[in-house]
């Protein structure tokens, strides 16, 4: 067979689903003993890669309920089926399909599509017709001051991707001797939205702890220099850095840090593995901490798929190409899961009862807590903390639930 590349595969598996999905009777919301949910996902285009992660994990769940005795509502019970359509990464096809789904297949039960951009399309979709979307890779806070009623998201919003570092910091403060409040903190911020919005939760945190900030640089998008923040870091001696600027400024701070020789106690920055910073710098990054939405060998655990590990293990002997499941799957599952919570709960299948026992999710997952703000974001999980420690990650935070301790001060190798 000729070898096809993975993006054009992708695209025709998709265009393959259309075709099916054209001849087939449209589905109902309820068909037969099926409850049948709907989801664009971003099977080819810029975002393929991380919407194939998501389908697996939806997929998996899927899987997993449905051999679990499925979805009990009014003592009966009803499997589970997804439809997919392929929205190219494109925000426009992206409200296409949404209306395709609902207009014409008549799915009225949404999971999201990949990246917060494309949830905010599909959200205004299922807001108008007032349907319940469920949102697994939607994390900017933005969406949440838009008076959505129906949009619920299943991780951390990204105002908290440092909370858990910063409570780090207060509790080695605290077991050193130390007031909180004279922690200094410095941090550098690239000046875009997903990044000034971790910004804006790290300045209400740092308020909280009244801890002080020393440094606060606004870094361009083409963040190849680091030189000039690092020199204030350096003059001010911080005792916790934290540097947002997506792979490229993880990579240049990574690589400035060690040129300058940069010495902080605690030096935390997002993207670490997108960054390939192990592979590009072992001995330099040795203590970094790396802010992530979950790890697997955290001690969260429900009755669905046990522990965190073993869902690490199911997704595995599923998909052995991963060395480490992606956070993107165990978001994907996860929200399948509030899915099953909520028609239960609310042994119903009219829109309303479900939004409202959506609304009202309180539980315990192998993903980590999740419960829902009058806006719709997850208040109960934690960001995972992990920090680089000999060459691997390795998860130190929530301190309640992480398998090991968190090495301090930083000491590269």
């Amino acid at each position: 067979m000729k070898y096809l590349p993975p993006r054009l595969l992708w695209a025709l598996m998709g265009l393959g689903a259309l075709a099916a999905l054209a001849t087939s009777p449209a589905s109902a919301r309820v068909d037969g003993d099926t409850i049948v949910l709907g989801s664009t996902l971003s099977l080819s285009g810029k975002f393929f890669r991380m919407g194939i992660r998501t389908k697996r994990g939806y997929d998996v769940a899927v899987d997993r309920v449905n051999q679990s005795g499925g979805i009990r509502v009014g003592g009966a019970s009803y499997r589970l089926r997804i439809v997919y359509y392929d929205d190219e990464s494109v925000p426009a096809r992206a409200r296409q399909l949404a209306e395709r789904l609902i207009e014409q297949d008549g799915v009225r039960y949404f999971l999201g599509p990949y990246s917060s951009g494309l949830t905010k399309v599909v959200a205004a979709v299922t807001e108008k017709h007032g349907i319940p979307l469920i949102a697994s890779q939607a994390a900017s806070r933005a969406l949440f001051d838009q008076s959505y009623r129906y949009l619920f998201t299943v991780p951390s919003t990204s105002d908290q991707y440092f909370a858990s570092t910063i409570e780090l910091a207060a509790e080695v403060a605290a077991k050193n001797g130390k007031r909180v409040s004279d922690i200094k903190v410095a941090m550098a911020f690239e000046n875009d939205l997903a990044s000034l919005d971790s910004r804006a939760g790290v300045i209400d945190r740092i308020a909280d702890y009244a801890m002080q900030i020393v440094v606060d640089d606004r870094l361009p998008r083409d963040l190849d220099d680091m030189t000039a923040t690092l020199k204030k870091v350096e003059a001010v001696k911080p005792d916790l850095l934290l540097v947002s600027g997506h792979a490229m400024g993880a990579t240049t701070a990574a690589r400035q840090i060690e040129s300058l020789g940069i010495d902080v106690p605690m030096i935390a920055i997002t993207h670490c593995e997108s960054a390939e910073l192990i592979h590009q710098f072992a001995r330099a990054v040795n203590g970094f901490l790396c802010p992530t939405q979950w790890s697997e060998t955290l001690g969260y655990r429900d009755d669905l798929f046990g522990a965190a590990a073993d869902y690490a293990r199911l997704f595995r002997a599923r998909f052995p190409n991963y060395a480490r499941v992606p956070t993107q799957a165990a978001q994907a599952s996860a929200a399948v899961m509030v899915w099953k919570d909520a028609f239960e709960r609310a042994a119903s299948f009219e829109a309303e009862a479900l939004r409202d026992a959506i609304a009202g999710t309180n539980m315990k997952t192998f993903y980590g807590a999740i419960a829902f703000s009058d806006d719709g974001n997850n208040t109960a999980k934690p960001m995972v903390v992990r920090q680089i420690q000999d060459g691997r990650f390795n998860a130190v935070a929530p301190s309640r639930w992480a398998p090991h301790a968190l090495r301090w001060p930083r000491k590269p190798r």
